[in-house]
């Protein structure tokens, strides 16, 4: 028997998700000693001393399972957040945590609003809960809530919105939420992705955790952005007790693994780190919009810590040049923006150093077309 009649049909209709090309492939494939990765929204600071000292001590227990309820830094977070712990989720990365409002709410044939392009996960995931997704574009390159709100069925069951949103790391303000929410129905979730949320300087920037109460609204944010924690996988949602109580009967028993809850933990209480790096994150979207703007490019103004540009009509081939000048960076056709790139802001040196490639890229092309 074929392997693929076995499969689901919906796992056969989607395109897998696609990461940033790993530092350690690129150097395999072009034997490239020095690499520089701006693709994937990392921090390029890398993660807090203390989360770092944090781990360290805890790497003699990795023979004990985790603690399934991640008490102690759902503890950090509610003193922090001023919540209750039982307000609380801890998620291997927030994607899982996406995932998991989906396996608790979403049955076969529910429908599912998103924008279009945004964040793959979204659209990945209802697909493989065989929902029906609902996509609407965006409008000049942020989220049209007032488009969504005229998707809402009776059959809607989940929005998300991403905020900042990416790829394109503009955001919706508060009193775009505020009117959004008071029109969705009281059986639809809203699902509130902030993911970058420690970079926003915007001061009408929403702060969706006072919505709690005010509809079913789930909130997330990652350790993986701003606290530099991204390759131990952890994120959390907010929401009320009874949403909090769903996403945890569809959660598994061991979700987060034991270095990655101290780690937080301890990232968490760092502030002077998160502060370094908003600034960092600040100065370098500053200058690299600066410099794309002297190029004559096209930008989307960002208030996350990446920029996504227009590259032209040859944008797949500055990607590729690039690569082989040891940069990467993330071309997004596969978001159907076809020759734009979206790059992270790294470092001052990084950041310069991927514009002094990107001009020389840019001007050897001026000279072949004269």
């Amino acid at each position: 028997m074929e392997i693929k009649k076995l499969a689901r049909k919906c796992v056969q209709n989607i395109t897998p998700y696609l990461p940033g090309k790993p530092i350690e492939e690129l150097k395999r494939e072009l034997k490239i000693k020095k690499v520089y990765k701006l693709a994937s929204n990392e921090n390029s600071l890398g993660p807090s001393p203390l989360a770092i000292a944090a781990i360290k001590r805890e790497l003699g227990n990795v023979n004990r399972y985790p603690d399934g309820n991640s008490f102690y830094l759902r503890r950090a977070l509610a003193k922090k957040l001023k919540l209750y712990p039982e307000n609380l989720i801890i998620g291997n990365g927030s994607d899982e945590l996406i995932v998991l409002a989906l396996k608790a709410f979403i049955n076969p044939g529910d429908e599912v609003i998103i924008a279009e392009p945004t964040f793959l996960i979204y659209k990945l995931a209802a697909v493989l809960a065989e929902a029906k997704v609902r996509s609407v574009p965006l409008r000049a390159f942020r989220y049209d809530l007032e488009a969504m709100k005229e998707q809402i069925t009776s059959k809607t069951k989940l929005i998300f919105i991403a905020n900042p949103d990416n790829p394109t790391g503009s955001y919706v303000s508060a009193l775009e939420i505020e009117n959004f929410l008071k029109a969705v129905p009281k059986n639809v979730l809203v699902f509130i992705d902030e993911a970058y949320y420690e970079y926003v300087e915007a001061r009408d920037y929403p702060q969706s955790l006072k919505y709690l109460n005010k509809g079913n609204i789930i909130v997330s944010r990652t350790f993986s952005k701003a606290y530099g924690l991204s390759g131990l996988r952890i994120g959390w949602a907010a929401a009320a007790k009874e949403i909090i109580y769903y996403l945890n009967q569809a959660r598994e028993p061991f979700n987060v693994n034991r270095l990655a809850q101290v780690g937080a933990e301890a990232a968490l209480a760092d502030k002077r780190h998160v502060l370094r790096s908003r600034a960092m994150v600040s100065a370098g979207r500053k200058y690299i919009c600066g410099e794309l703007k002297k190029q004559n490019l096209i930008f989307v103004p960002s208030v996350a810590n990446f920029v996504l540009f227009n590259a032209g009509e040859k944008g797949v081939q500055i990607f590729s040049e690039l690569l082989h000048r040891g940069i990467i960076v993330r071309e997004m056709s596969g978001w159907g923006l076809k020759n734009f790139i979206r790059v992270t802001i790294g470092t001052s040196g990084e950041n310069k150093l991927f514009i002094k490639n990107l001009k020389k890229i840019l001007q050897k092309r001026k000279e072949i077309h004269r």
